[in-house]
């Protein structure tokens, strides 16, 4: 590219209006350009796309004519003839005027389909990370077979071609009634396209493996240096099948290196069945397995049928790798199969004992996830679930798919980089170090969701042996304190908001109930400049004696969810849905329409208390033991200590299991002097930017930043507005809080009216935003008291915030439920 006095500059927000007369027929102007341009200062400059005629780069004369309106800062491609610059919404006019341009488009950040899912697991950022290459190259499976035992690929696709990407494709389909004799199963290999029926298999190669050729890199897999194998049993599917796949990567292993087998496939007649070693599946995923070649397996889409849901016996065998089903959010999604608690045993295999459990490995993303779609393939173009459209010109090439068969390739992938980074680890090892890199699932168990989100960039660096992992793991901790917790009544109640209206519901809670959650989803809609419109709408929960729990409000800009927590009181209860005065802060505007809400209302017990004696009779009791049997805090070896104050490095241990965090580069390696090696994990990983899941990006600050290269200040006592700040970066917030306006006071809710917040400047600036939102959210609540004059005649509402007050382990429980509440977003 030719650069003309090339700086950084910013995206302006806004852009000047252009004459209606200037735009001619031919012409395409932004609609979003044009959507905002009467907000824009006549002097603001924008970053625009200017299209020129033409079938080549852009000319000497259209370059000069750029510089008489003034534009003396442009990129022109060497090629095509674009150009982007620097312009005020005068010179635009000017240029966009000429008869020879053919567009004039904002310079929009975009977002990456199958780019969001491998920069949620950390698959890009392994890409940058300069530590860990091999000659230079990031990692990318180079060298590494992966059979994809599907409904075959097609070969003819730009991302996957063969036999330069797809090294083999295979067609094969084991008809036994087509036989009329015993012979060895044959195969028609060297076929360009295997994948005639489904396009499910070719969806599955472009995830692991494909190069992103046909989107410009958007939408490369994850080891796009792999060499795919395809074996095709086309779009109908039996047993017999799959084990001639598992048969061929036997047979061809060391023609091809195979070392990875995905199967995205199951049965929904062997669900809830405990694993079977005779299986023929078993059998032969057993020798793949014991002749180096690591197999994955997808755990099943019958989720929604609760628990002991996935789909065949053949994926709970030890030496496979089952996987669920996540959404970009990091969120567990409702059709991914689980397993069931505890459940598990041992089995005799060839003279060795192995121990089974029912439930997942890990899980990755499966939710609207977008790859290579076959040319013949009979999937639409698009699904309901897209999250971000495709673009007229990648129609052809990619689809949205979801399932666990998405998520399933999504690992074998990492896999594959792991296999390059140390190609002499065994399926022990390997599912090992997946499960000890893995992020907790906040709220989530095993049986659930395995280890929990899986996480590339660690998974290849602990393959490598450059850091060792598993601390703060859930599945491998040992907790103080447990309790267990049973839903005892969900109900949906459909509530109708009228500004002027009784807009609620009463409902019963019994004596046993600990915790009562209400949630909802608001609609959104589109508004007339194209905008995201959604209703200024709360959760209002009334407990028998009058208290009263408020939600945050559904905004555009934080969420359309809603929810809100309660400790349980037996008796007759109250949920309300209300609006907004004059808005909750600067985030909020106006009073809320008209609407009709569904609000989920659930009951929970919490029963089967073990070390949580002290907790008996305290204000903070039913937060405490809910955060205890929803393993978002543990306990201390003599008891939980309600009212002991927080640290914080009790606070780093709290979000490793609440705050959806991810582990550190540096693993479980000691690099604070003040912290203990069994904190060393939660701490690294409280420490590191880009620490929440919820940041898909990484570009958010820690959420806990170290006192100093050397120090972690693991002893330092946690004060309120430094909590509010590491629980608004967790829900991935960072930006919106800093967009708070800190000329202004900080707001909340009490008594059903907005108040200012009394000692809002005794509040660091740079942490107003993060405790509005903490405030909006529910996080944390204000201490209210009355005060009236003399002369008052009623007495006037005081709210502090109280930011320097320390934050006792009771006080942090309450906290980290209501995050619980947030993080199901």
């Amino acid at each position: 590219m030719k650069v003309i006095n090339k700086h950084s500059i910013k995206v302006g927000l806004s852009l000047l209006a252009l004459s209606c007369s200037s735009l001619l027929s031919a012409k395409t102007l932004d609609p979003d350009l044009a959507n905002t341009m009467q907000l824009a200062s006549a002097d603001a400059l924008h970053e625009v796309i200017i299209s020129f005629d033409g079938q080549s780069a852009v000319s000497q004369a259209q370059l000069d004519a750029l510089s008489a309106a003034g534009i003396n800062t442009a990129i022109s491609m060497r090629s095509l003839p674009i150009v982007g610059a620097l312009a005020t919404a005068e010179q635009i006019n000017a240029i966009y005027a000429r008869d020879d341009v053919v567009s004039v488009w904002e310079n929009e950040q975009l977002s990456y389909e199958n780019y969001d899912a491998t920069a949620l697991t950390g698959v890009q950022q392994l890409r940058k990370d300069s530590t860990m290459r091999i000659g230079g190259i990031p990692y990318s499976g180079r060298g590494v077979g992966v059979v994809i035992n599907d409904s075959g690929i097609d070969g003819n696709h730009g991302d996957l071609k063969f036999p330069q990407h797809v090294v083999q494709n295979v067609a094969a389909q084991t008809n036994l009634r087509s036989w009329s004799d015993v012979a060895p199963i044959s195969y028609l290999e060297n076929v360009s396209n295997t994948d005639l029926g489904g396009g499910h298999g070719t969806h599955v190669a472009g995830t692991i493996g494909g190069n992103g050729a046909m989107s410009r890199g958007r939408h490369a897999g994850v080891a796009p240096g792999a060499d795919l194998i395809g074996y095709g049993s086309g779009a109908g599917l039996f047993i017999l099948d799959t084990i001639g796949g598992f048969d061929y990567a036997l047979t061809n292993q060391y023609s091809y290196n195979i070392r990875v087998i995905s199967n995205s496939f199951g049965s929904t007649s062997d669900i809830g069945n405990d694993f079977q070693p005779d299986h023929p599946t078993n059998i032969a995923t057993k020798a793949l397995s014991d002749n180096g070649v690591i197999v994955v397996f997808s755990a099943g889409n019958s989720g929604r049928n609760g628990e002991h849901t996935i789909t065949g016996n053949f994926k709970k065998a030890p030496w496979v790798i089952a996987v669920g089903a996540g959404t970009k959010d990091g969120n567990l999604i409702d059709f991914s199969s689980r397993g069931l608690r505890d459940h598990g045993g041992e089995a005799n295999v060839d003279g060795e004992v192995f121990t089974w459990e029912d439930r997942p490995t890990v899980v990755a993303p499966g939710v609207a996830i977008i790859s290579a779609r076959a040319s013949t393939s009979s999937l639409q173009a698009l699904s309901a679930d897209e999250d971000v459209p495709l673009s007229p010109a990648e129609l052809p090439y990619y689809t949205h798919m979801q399932g666990t068969s998405m998520a399933a390739p999504h690992v074998a992938g990492i896999v594959a980089l792991m296999l390059e980074a140390n190609p002499s680890l065994n399926w022990r090892e390997v599912k090992q170090l997946l499960q000890d890199t893995a992020t907790n699932m906040p709220g989530r168990e095993a049986w659930e969701v395995g280890a929990g989100y899986v996480n590339a960039h660690a998974a290849v660096k602990a393959a490598a042996a450059m850091a060792e992992y598993g601390s703060v793991v859930k599945v491998n901790r040992q907790f103080n304190a447990s309790a267990n917790v049973v839903l005892r009544n969900k109900v949906s109640e459909q509530l109708s908001y009228l500004p002027a209206g009784d807009n609620s519901v009463e409902f019963n809670v019994g004596a046993d109930v600990s915790v009562v959650v209400a949630q909802t989803w608001m609609d959104r809609n589109v508004g007339a400049a194209g905008e995201t419109v959604a209703n200024t709408l709360a959760i209002l929960l009334i407990d028998p004696q009058g208290n009263r729990y408020r939600s945050s409000t559904g905004t555009p800009v934080l969420t359309n969810f809603v929810g809100v927590t309660a400790p349980g009181m037996a008796g007759t209860w109250t949920v309300q849905v209300v609006g907004t005065q004059d808005g909750i802060s600067s985030s909020f505007n106006g009073v809320a329409a008209p609407d009709t809400v569904d609000v989920d209302v659930k009951q929970y017990a919490v029963e089967n208390f073990d070390n949580l004696a002290d907790v008996a009779g305290h204000p903070g009791q039913k937060f405490v033991e809910y955060a205890v049997a929803k393993q978002l805090i543990d306990g201390t070896s003599n008891g939980f200590m309600p009212d002991a104050l927080v640290t914080r490095i009790e606070l780093a241990d709290a979000l490793s299991l609440a705050g959806s965090l991810r582990q550190s580069t540096m693993g479980d390696t000691q690099q604070f002097n003040d912290v203990a090696v069994e904190f060393s994990g939660a701490a690294n990983a409280a420490a590191q930017s880009g620490g929440s899941l919820k940041d898909r990006f990484f570009t958010q600050d820690p959420l806990l930043p170290a006192s100093s290269s050397d120090n972690f200040g693991s002893h330092d006592l946690v004060n309120r507005g430094s909590l509010a700040y590491s629980m608004v970066q967790a829900l991935g917030l960072q930006s919106d809080a800093q967009a708070f306006d800190t000329n202004s006071k900080v707001q909340a809710w009490v008594f059903g009216e907005q108040v200012d917040v009394a000692d809002s400047d005794a509040i660091p600036a740079q942490l107003r935003g993060y405790v509005q939102l903490a405030l909006d959210l529910g996080l944390l609540r204000v201490n209210v008291s009355l005060e009236q004059g003399p002369f008052d005649l009623e007495p006037r509402v005081i709210a502090t915030f109280a930011h320097d007050n320390s934050v006792t382990r009771a006080q942090l429980a309450m906290s980290l439920v209501q995050l619980h509440v947030q993080m199901e977003k």
